[in-house]
């Protein structure tokens, strides 16, 4: 059954030139900041895949990082089926200030209650600037690639 659900929010975003080079995402290949995966996702025709994670404080985030993010069979999977977007929300760890209302937005956006928490989404600017989410669907923690895979290629195949 295809999930489907348009959510409009405002959220615009200037970068101030160090809080795009100083900040980085925990995983290697994904991005940190919305209006670059949406650019990437418009180049590619691939959906974002969106991680709500708290990186340091955070088991099953930390354990869904160890046992699929950081395997190489997931890289290759995600290189061919979606834009990674790591949105954070960590406790110990600072954000820059651009970044924690980027999350904040999303996070209300998403209506997310529990990390961590993956969704699949189109997005598309309207002629105000605003974005305009088409969710697919979500997923969370799972043991093993194969199993986080499975999940995901369900979402994606409902969304076509």
């Amino acid at each position: 059954m295809r999930f489907l659900s348009i959510l409009f929010f405002a959220l615009t975003i200037t970068f101030s030139v160090n809080a795009q080079n100083s900040y980085q995402p925990e995983n290697e290949g994904w991005m940190v900041h919305l209006d670059k995966a949406y650019a990437e996702s418009k180049k590619t025709g691939k959906p974002i895949m969106a991680n709500f994670t708290g990186s340091d404080w955070c088991t099953w985030c930390k354990r869904l990082t160890r046992d699929v993010f950081v395997k190489q069979a997931f890289k290759t999977w995600a290189d061919e089926n979606v834009v990674l977007l790591e949105l954070d929300f960590p406790r110990r760890k600072r954000l820059p200030e651009e970044i924690k209302k980027q999350n904040a937005g999303l996070q209300q956006a998403f209506k997310i209650r529990g990390y961590p928490s993956v969704w699949i989404f189109n997005l598309n600017k309207d002629n105000q600037g605003k974005y305009n989410i088409e969710a697919l669907g979500k997923t969370g923690y799972a043991k093993t690639v194969g199993q986080f895979t499975d999940a995901a290629e369900k979402i994606l195949a409902n969304g076509k």
